[in-house]
């Protein structure tokens, strides 16, 4: 799922060398943080928020055989 998040966001962003991904597990759910430039966080997260909502639709498709809600969080 991380290399998921991050070939959509080299994909958007002006620096793709700046694109970073971690993964967090808790007991209750694995979070997904995403990281870009400053100047790039506009366009991960689209306006209104649609394309960071359509990076949570495929995460959540990707994620159906886990056995944890999967969250993505944009810094």
């Amino acid at each position: 799922m991380e290399e998921l998040i991050q070939y959509i966001a080299e994909s958007l962003v002006e620096e793709p060398d700046r694109v970073r991904v971690y993964t967090k597990e808790t007991r209750r759910e694995t979070i997904i943080k995403l990281r870009v430039a400053q100047r790039d966080v506009g366009r991960v997260v689209g306006r209104s928020g649609k394309v960071a909502n359509a990076m949570r639709s495929v995460l959540e498709v990707a994620a159906r055989n886990h056995h944890k809600p999967v969250l993505l969080e944009i810094d």
